[in-house]
């Protein structure tokens, strides 16, 4: 058993960090995280922006009572095209883009040190993580990043589903939020946030480092391909989305519950109101169909594009 173990380490040696002096080992750390952010928020923010009319079509679905298919996913867009203009798809997408940045930032930063941690603790690093541990790194970075973005979340969910009239922009949804419905109101919906992206960002985070993990194995190459990565990062959107959709259509119904109409109350009533009014699969699952195109593609685009600016700055910094 033992010596099975020193096997794996060094077999996987090329993941292990290099043994520093302490004033350099500082050094490194600092550069590592900043470049973690700016790649994170990068990723996030191209990410993003490709899926806006998307990501805005399935919130209007998520948040009313209205029946959930392609044709109707298509009218909505089109009017939406016809009535407001085109650039009105991306409505929102300036909330989403001050809230993704920090949020994916914090997220795949958080994700690298959660890494780093784990991998010290359990004597491995960076990929050779074991599985349970790799999970637990993905969860405990999307739970980070939730925790500190979250009412930017809530305010981009408020600009997908009302008219421009009502908030101008974003700090006009700040200030009416709070003088109207009270500050705590932007936590509104924080707990099955949470609930949701524990799942989410961690079988995300686990499925896209086992898929490179099994192709360095199998296919004898350190780093895949860019279309590989997009494919890796398509099939951890894919899983990881599915497991966390019920959560996310009910706080999408508590955060937007005060500009559409529906009652304000707990995750259990709300999440049972939706199934007795809507059905279970087409009531909770509501626009899945619609997150299985643009979750592969978004979060395809969000990995690759980390994993290519993180090899880009090692590049210039070396």
């Amino acid at each position: 058993m033992g010596n099975g173990v020193k096997e794996g380490v060094v077999r996987l040696r090329e993941d292990a960090e290099p043994i520093l002096p302490a004033h350099v080992s500082s050094k490194t750390d600092h550069r590592q995280v900043l470049s973690s952010l700016l790649s994170g928020a990068l990723a996030g923010a191209l990410a993003k922006t490709a899926v806006a009319p998307l990501d805005r079509t399935k919130i209007i679905f998520q948040v009313s009572s209205k029946r959930f298919s392609a044709k109707e996913a298509f009218r909505v867009l089109y009017f939406t095209y016809l009535n407001e203009g085109f650039l009105s798809l991306w409505r929102g997408n300036s909330a989403t883009m001050v809230r993704v940045v920090p949020y994916a930032a914090i997220q795949f930063s958080a994700h690298e040190e959660y890494k780093r941690l784990l991998g010290s603790y359990y004597g491995f690093r960076g990929e050779a993580l074991p599985p349970w541990p790799r999970l637990l790194a993905g969860a405990l970075a999307g739970t980070t990043a939730a925790s500190l973005t979250y009412p930017l979340d809530l305010v981009r969910a408020r600009m997908a589903v009302t008219p421009k009239e009502m908030y101008s922009n974003i700090f006009h949804v700040f200030i009416r939020i709070s003088r109207e419905e009270g500050l705590k109101t932007l936590y509104h919906g924080f707990i099955p946030t949470v609930l949701g992206v524990i799942p989410y960002a961690g079988l995300s985070f686990f499925t896209y480092e086992t898929l490179k993990s099994l192709h360095r194995e199998y296919s004898g190459r350190l780093q895949p391909y860019p279309f590989e990565r997009m494919i890796f990062g398509a099939c951890a959107g894919l899983i990881g989305q599915s497991a966390s959709y019920p959560l996310d259509v009910v706080r999408r119904r508590m955060q937007t519950a005060g500009v559409t109409g529906h009652q304000r109350t707990s995750i259990a009533r709300t999440m049972h109101t939706i199934m007795r009014e809507e059905g279970v699969v087409r009531g909770l699952y509501k626009g899945l169909s619609m997150n299985w195109l643009k979750g592969p593609i978004a979060v395809g685009i969000s990995f690759t594009t980390f994993d290519l600016m993180q090899i880009l700055l090692r590049h210039l910094q070396s």
